[in-house]
């Protein structure tokens, strides 16, 4: 049966980013439904972020299309353009290769919702715009941009 019982996919508590920028993501969790769903064409994550915390470092991608719908709750993107209010049914999209780095931050005082949807492209590489960090989609380590790896990375 297609239909998947949330209480049953695990939560994942954080993120797998090299100290210190790990930090900001500490509280972050995550249900990954489309590995549960069996879907090996794009992602689906529910996300849930209490106050103070960020989805991710600031980031883009090279070959991977992205999108995210909030469904509790009030965040804030924040990307090359500034920064911008999301609520409950609202969404945002981030096409690939664009070099708009892009993060959700909560800024509120209760825990905030939502989806976040991406393509699986085997060739992507995320770019980090404010740190010195990259990541290749073939076999997601943490690296510097010249390629130097990250000690516990």
């Amino acid at each position: 049966m297609p239909k998947l019982d949330l209480s049953t996919i695990p939560q994942r508590q954080g993120s797998g980013y090299p100290k210190p920028f790990d930090a900001p993501c500490a509280q972050r969790t995550r249900q990954r439904l489309g590995n549960a769903g069996g879907l090996s064409d794009f992602g689906v994550n529910l996300m849930r972020l209490p106050p103070g915390g960020w989805s991710s470092q600031r980031h883009w991608h090279s070959h991977e299309d992205e999108f995210v719908l909030v469904l509790q709750g009030e965040l804030v993107l924040v990307e090359d353009e500034g920064e911008t209010r999301l609520v409950a049914g609202e969404a945002a999209a981030f096409p690939k290769g664009s070099g708009n780095g892009h993060h959700l931050i909560n800024r509120s005082a209760m825990d905030a919702v939502y989806l976040e949807v991406g393509s699986r492209h085997p060739g992507d590489l995320t770019t980090c715009s404010d740190i010195d960090m990259m990541s290749a989609h073939a076999d997601g380590r943490f690296v510097h941009k010249d390629g130097t790896p990250y000690p516990d990375g």
